[in-house]
């Protein structure tokens, strides 16, 4: 099992309680949906189901939404709905794409905090651009936790922005966002709880014990950084 996936299965339960930031983030992504109705929404990387609850909220209404994950701990908490069809696979393979057929202009695909974890970007992003003809990213990228991993001397487990961007527009003609967020804590302990529990680390275990007790000793700030980029993608795709 890849590490990111166990991650997050590994922490499903506590998942709800420890992903604010995740929640923003799909609060913003599903305000830049223009339409009121969708025939298939795609939400690939679909989590215990922020972007289902976003729609619900804004009245985004849809024939069938394809609540898509890799962790079946977290399928199970995304909510259950006449027109949700739950599929558990990973974005990073091919048959994952070729289940998914559907018509091209009938279809929006939607990723919140998840395509971070693509093990290939060209691959993933060729891919997604076959699915649907308009596309909404939220990406993470390496300035999430920048502080944390000068302070630690290690690198970014996630692609950096420009990477991204270059990547994404060799396969969308596309708008790009960038946001940045703090999330404050009252000490580093909690901190790392954080870290640890909301599955935003992707399961990398960098450092040992004694370098992780040194890095709480030494981390310079009271909160954390994120930093993510929004894309709205019209496919190149023919």
């Amino acid at each position: 099992m890849p590490k990111v996936i166990h991650e997050f299965s590994r922490f499903a339960h506590a998942y709800k309680q420890y992903n604010m930031i995740q929640a923003e983030v799909a609060r913003c992504l599903t305000s830049l949906l223009p339409k009121r109705y969708y025939p298939y929404i795609i939400d690939l990387g679909c989590g215990s189901g922020a972007i289902y609850s976003n729609l619900k909220e804004k009245h985004i209404s849809y024939g069938t939404l394809i609540a898509l994950d890799s962790s079946k701990e977290m399928l199970s908490l995304h909510p259950n709905d006449s027109m949700v069809k739950k599929v558990c696979a990973d974005f990073n393979m091919l048959e994952t794409y070729q289940a998914l057929y559907l018509p091209k202009e009938e279809v929006i695909l939607i990723s919140a905090s998840a395509l971070q974890w693509s093990k290939d970007l060209d691959f993933v992003f060729s891919h997604l651009a076959s699915l649907s003809d308009k596309a909404y990213f939220a990406i993470f990228t390496s300035g999430t936790f920048c502080t944390l991993h000068q302070t630690a001397g290690i690198a970014s487990p996630i692609y950096a922005k420009e990477q991204l961007q270059e990547t994404i527009e060799r396969y969308y003609e596309a708008t790009f966002t960038l946001k940045s967020y703090r999330l404050e804590f009252k000490n580093v302990r909690d901190m790392f709880r954080y870290i640890k529990k909301s599955g935003v680390s992707g399961g990398e275990k960098q450092l040992s014990y004694k370098q992780v007790k040194r890095l709480m000793e030494t981390y310079p700030l009271n909160y954390l950084e994120f930093e993510v980029l929004f894309v709205e993608g019209t496919s190149l795709a023919s």
